[in-house]
């Protein structure tokens, strides 16, 4: 492959390459393993930094061994907010979350948010709690349990606000040094304002590194002018990733049409049919990319409701030209695939959820039964109907690991959900690049006149694999010249990071 300012310009044999470009720099891959740069679509860059760089809850295999991290990271850091992400207390003996009491005996008088590894709920330390006025009287506020709705996203903001401009600029530096290092060149940030506030969208989008960011912004609007207004302001490049329609499945607040499994409430709701049709039609006017974040039944109901009254009003190539997407879309009917799919709205996935939580003894199945559970995440229908789909983590809900995501898309643990490793690789490339505008057709390829946005990979084998072991198909004849893939069975040793380099520069090497 040659590169000639930041673009592929020819690819092909190594002698007449080598004739064709004598001048030029060589770099001998040794075996290595090249292929286009891989694009998250949906990451939260400050939250993941600060998971990084601070207190990360995600290994504490129980009640106890999270309340050491917490005990040990205040000890070790007197000053300022403590900060934690990624506890998850499905997966401890215990089977519940830690208590207000317990958070202060660990941190005394410190101000402790400890978010939940959806980050749809959290713990707060009484002294935290005492700095929001009113906080008590919020929805989501119940005593001994976990904040959530408004209460959680009030506390949240008092908490990253307590931060300074050099905390959250180390953060961004780590996350994004960590995206590179994974071969990923460009994330989509999933901000809002009850996410992480105007200023850090802001301050990312001013802050300088070689992985590029998109910045989505998560607020309705009813107007076009409106969007147009707010979309400038912020200097946002769309107004969708993480606008809430529901809440998240493990916080019980994902909004179901029946109740949870483990607990008699169906969820939160925070836009109705007519709020996601009013916000469809003023960005689709305005000629602004949206999308919403829908994770349970009834949210999704009102999504397809919503979009199908926009559909109505402005036509089908109208709303289908935006290219309006859809964050997590976990449960879906095969009538609302199909509908979406005529839409033009492309799925931003993360088949690391499943990773985590599905299966049949997994968070899914106890929080709504084993049949709802089996549902989930139906990649292969969604594919196989002409979704689009774009392959993300939402870090730092889960690692922000492309072959990590990839493995689990092509492992779902629901048999008959999965897509190929050809399928799965595309949508964490060029299925990400589209979900973001570009549709040039050759981002995230590597042929002539594409940027030049690639990784270089240490792995050992390539092969030739479908979508399963059972199902034989002509692209895995080696006599079709499909090119490979690492292996992505569970038991395989993943690709290693060697170099990753965006538009011709590189912006990371091992």
């Amino acid at each position: 492959m040659a590169v000639t300012d930041g673009t592929v310009v020819w690819v092909g044999l190594d002698k007449p390459g080598r004739a064709l470009h004598p001048d030029a720099e060589i770099i001998e891959l040794d075996g290595a393993f090249v292929a286009p740069g891989f694009v998250d679509p949906h990451v939260h860059v400050t939250a993941l930094g600060l998971k990084l760089t601070g207190l990360d809850l995600a290994p504490a295999g129980s009640l106890t061994e999270c309340l050491e991290l917490v005990r040990d990271f205040a000890a070790t850091h007197p000053d300022g907010v403590v900060l934690g992400e990624g506890w998850d207390e499905t997966r401890w003996s215990e089977a519940r979350p830690p208590t207000r009491e317990e958070i202060d005996a660990a941190a005394p008088g410190r101000q402790v948010y400890l978010a939940r590894v959806d980050a749809h709920s959290a713990i707060a330390s009484t002294a935290l709690l005492d700095t929001v006025a009113g906080i008590t009287e919020a929805s989501g506020f119940t005593r001994g349990e976990p904040l959530r709705g408004d209460a959680h996203h009030r506390v949240r903001a008092a908490a990253l606000g307590a931060l300074s401009r050099a905390q959250r600029d180390t953060a961004r530096q780590a996350a994004l040094d960590s995206a590179a290092a994974n071969g990923v060149v460009a994330v989509h940030e999933c901000a809002g304002p009850e996410i992480s506030g105007a200023d850090d969208v802001r301050e990312l989008l001013d802050f300088g590194h070689g992985v590029e960011v998109r910045a989505y912004w998560g607020q309705a609007v009813r107007t076009a002018d409106e969007a147009r207004t707010l979309v400038k302001e912020l200097g946002v490049h769309a107004l969708g990733g993480d606008l809430f329609v529901d809440g998240a499945i493990g916080s019980h607040t994902a909004w179901l049409r029946a109740p949870y499994a483990d607990r008699d409430t169906v969820g939160t709701s925070y836009l109705d049919a007519e709020a996601v049709a009013a916000h469809v039609l003023a960005c689709t006017e305005a000629g602004i990319q949206t999308g919403f974040h829908v994770i349970g039944d009834a949210a999704m109901d009102a999504v397809v409701t919503g979009f199908g009254r926009a559909v109505d009003a402005l036509g089908g190539p109208a709303v289908a030209s935006r290219g309006h997407r859809l964050e997590h879309a976990e449960m879906m009917t095969p009538e609302q695939i199909t509908a979406l799919a005529a839409w033009g709205v492309i799925a931003s996935v993360q088949p690391g959820f499943d990773a985590a939580w599905g299966g049949p003894d997994g968070m899914y199945a106890t929080r709504l039964g084993a049949e709802r559970a089996a549902t989930l995440n139906p990649f292969a229908a969604m594919a196989a109907a002409g979704i689009s789909l774009a392959i993300g983590s939402d870090a730092p809900v889960t690692a922000l690991n492309p072959w990590e995501a990839l493995r689990a898309a092509v492992n779902h643990r629901t048999p008959g959900h999965q897509i190929s490793p050809r399928a799965a690789f595309a949508a964490a490339t060029r299925g990400a690049w589209r979900a973001g505008g570009v549709r040039d057709g050759v981002a995230g390829t590597l042929v002539p006149g594409a940027p030049a946005s690639y990784a270089i990979w240490d792995s050992r084998d390539l092969v030739v694999a479908a979508a399963a072991d059972t199902v034989q198909r002509w692209s895995t004849d080696p006599r079709s010249r499909v090119p490979g893939l690492p292996p992505l069975t569970p038991d395989a040793t993943l690709p290693q990071c060697l170099r990753t380099v965006h538009r011709g520069v590189t912006i990371h090497e091992a």
